[in-house]
């Protein structure tokens, strides 16, 4: 009997990758070009405000007082407490209940430790952004006018982001029941070990998917961060 030859891995950024895997997908071999992409997602009204962005003149330049070196200090402080956040424990207990709770149930716990997790990485690096973004627009007009280009651009791509980023728990949940049924087929319900070291390898392999998603997903809210902060480095 043939064996089914493995999927070769698409190329595209790790937290793709990973989502990818977990949905059990193939990702396009020819990723969609970006401009065509952003063409579809800015309306007439979009473009208006963006060029308005591009072409208009800005405000007065008034002293960054925090400096670089303090921005960097922040980003990497916050970077630091959102990476705490994904490596806390998590408690696997099940929902208490009076049938036998299900695997959906068993997972409940895991989903609302990622849902939690998005929700603070959400919360603080849209906050960030906005400080580096003011820092920005002081230092020069020219940067003054990137900070505007950046607001316009959050406004246009933040929702659909977030959109795409509200699927993560529903993929992690697939992976975590594709993990169960094959690493413990007679384990299900009421029968199911509480605890990791019990429930075998299959979950600690979970848990390390999870937190490498998580991570991955991080990076990903980081990039524009990372942007701002390099432009407010450079001369």
């Amino acid at each position: 009997m043939a064996k089914a030859s493995p999927r070769t891995p698409a190329p595209g950024p790790a937290f793709i990758r990973l989502l990818a895997r977990f949905g059990d997908a193939d990702l396009p071999r020819t990723p969609p070009v970006l401009t065509e992409r952003l063409a579809d997602w800015f309306d007439w009204n979009r473009a208006l405000v963006l060029s308005r962005a591009l072409d208009g003149g800005v405000a007065g330049v008034e002293d960054d007082a925090e400096g670089e070196d303090g921005h960097a200090a922040e980003c990497a402080r916050l970077r630091g407490v959102l990476r705490q956040s994904i490596d806390a424990d998590i408690d696997p207990a099940p929902p208490a209940r009076k049938d036998a709770p299900t695997i959906d149930d068993d997972y409940q716990p895991y989903r609302q430790h990622c849902m939690a997790a998005q929700r603070a990485m959400q919360a603080a690096t849209g906050q960030l952004r906005g400080r580096l973004r003011d820092a920005l627009a002081r230092q020069s007009p020219a940067k003054a006018r990137l900070a505007e280009v950046d607001a316009v651009m959050e406004v246009v791509l933040s929702p659909r982001e977030q959109m795409l980023l509200a699927r993560v728990p529903a993929l992690l949940g697939q992976h975590y029941r594709r993990l169960r049924t094959a690493g413990a087929p007679h384990a299900t319900g009421a029968d199911a070990p509480d605890d990791a070291s019990a429930a075998g390898p299959w979950l600690a392999r979970f848990r390390q998917d999870m937190r490498m998603a998580l991570l991955a997903e991080l990076e990903v809210r980081f990039h524009p961060i990372d942007g701002l902060l390099a432009a407010l480095r450079t001369r």
